[in-house]
């Protein structure tokens, strides 16, 4: 089946996991990526475990169905030059001031290749009087006020528990790059992407900030429930935890009526969305003492009877085996070179005429350099050959 980024090609400098991510993404439905590294060491997340022999599992799931190539960014500039002419897509995530440093600006490229789409991801963005600082995840997640609003009331900021700086950063990237190549497609013209991972994060905030700026408050840590709503938390059953989320008045009454107690419904602390919110210690007390005669499954069956929102609190083995999360690709299996059989993440995006494939493997550190260059540019034996003793690739 053909893929809807078939014949988008991609030349990816990105590396460790924003960028990685997003051109991931992009080779999933079938754009060419070609990522370049360093000859020798390679890019800086083939140190990150888990390991397979000496290959990097994270490297190897950010990195799927890409091609590898090595060059050195220093000395191999006319080599880039050459392959940016028949490029779509530049995708970077150095340090702002890097790449034009190199030669290989937007500006720079834009000459050689007026409808490039250059994207570029940041700490704090290429405009911003933070642009020159560096920036990881922990950061963007801290300044964007993310951590303040994470975890529990009685206890310290917490940090969101995967790398939501570099992920949601990603996610952006593809769509600005989608979104100029859309616009391209209709104009004939290339552009500049610029994505921040502050950005990214705050925008992550949603109603935080206009509870903010329009309701007045600061927002704080109100732990697992939800700061608008009640019951909208983890609660305690026999054996374990699970969720309950109510926000509506008739599932509430549904609950009411599941616990043995209807009248709660009417009960002036409890009859509205914004009532249960400022006496939800009250009410999940309620809810416990009932659920503490339950077990989770129990109690999921009697709230799924009645469509009451509810689900278990899972570990990450536990949501390994969700039969929603099998059935529905989020786990695929690769056949990684030189590692074998791996089971790594499978792609979210679900087309019905287009759909993604995750399947492939990560390249080995160089394996495709040769091929690219003379089969993909055009480049003779004889070139790479002497590019080869003279270590530029």
């Amino acid at each position: 089946m053909k893929k809807v980024l078939e014949g988008i090609r991609v030349l990816d400098f990105s590396q460790v996991l924003a960028g990685p991510f997003c051109t991931m993404n992009l080779a999933d439905f079938g754009a060419e990526v070609i990522k370049v590294e360093r000859p020798g060491s390679g890019e800086g997340s083939r140190i990150f475990g888990p390991f397979v022999g000496d290959q990097s599992g994270y490297y190897i799931l950010v990195n799927r169905g890409k091609k590898g190539i090595t060059i050195d960014l220093k000395k191999g500039r006319d080599i880039i030059y050459e392959m940016v002419k028949s490029c779509d897509v530049v995708v970077e995530n150095f340090k702002p001031g890097v790449m034009a440093k190199l030669g290989y600006s937007y500006e720079d490229l834009k000459k050689i290749n007026p409808k490039i789409v250059y994207c570029s991801i940041s700490g704090f963005g290429q405009v911003s009087p933070m642009r020159d600082l560096p920036a990881y995840d922990i950061v963007a997640q801290g300044m964007s006020g993310m951590m303040s609003v994470t975890g529990y009331p009685d206890g310290k900021p917490a940090r969101v528990g995967s790398s939501l700086g570099d992920v949601s950063a990603g996610l952006f990237a593809v769509t600005g790059i989608m979104l100029a190549l859309y616009h391209r497609e209709r104009t004939g013209e290339g552009q500049y992407v610029d994505i921040a991972m502050l950005d990214s994060v705050f925008s992550f905030l949603e109603t935080n900030v206009v509870r903010h700026t329009i309701g007045g408050v600061h927002p704080t840590r109100v732990g697992a429930r939800h700061p608008l709503s009640a019951p909208f938390d983890i609660y305690m059953c026999k054996d374990a935890h699970v969720i309950i989320a109510v926000a509506s008045d008739p599932h509430f009454a549904k609950l009411c009526e599941m616990i043995g107690k209807p009248e709660l419904a009417q009960d002036p602390r409890f009859d509205s969305d914004p009532h249960r919110s400022e006496n939800d210690v009250a009410l999940k007390e309620i809810l416990e003492e009932f659920l503490g005669n339950y077990t989770v499954a129990e109690a999921m069956e009697m709230m799924q009877a009645r469509s009451i929102p509810c689900g278990p609190l899972c570990t990450v083995d536990e949501a390994c085996q969700n039969p929603s999360i099998l059935q529905r690709d989020m786990l695929v299996d690769i056949d990684q070179p030189e590692a074998g059989k791996l089971r790594i993440t499978g792609n979210p995006i679900k087309l019905s005429e287009t759909p993604p494939d995750a399947k492939h493997p990560a390249p080995l550190l160089g394996q495709h350099t040769k091929s690219v260059l003379q089969d993909t540019f055009g480049f003779s034996p004889e070139q790479i050959a002497q590019w080869e003793a003279d270590k530029i690739i």
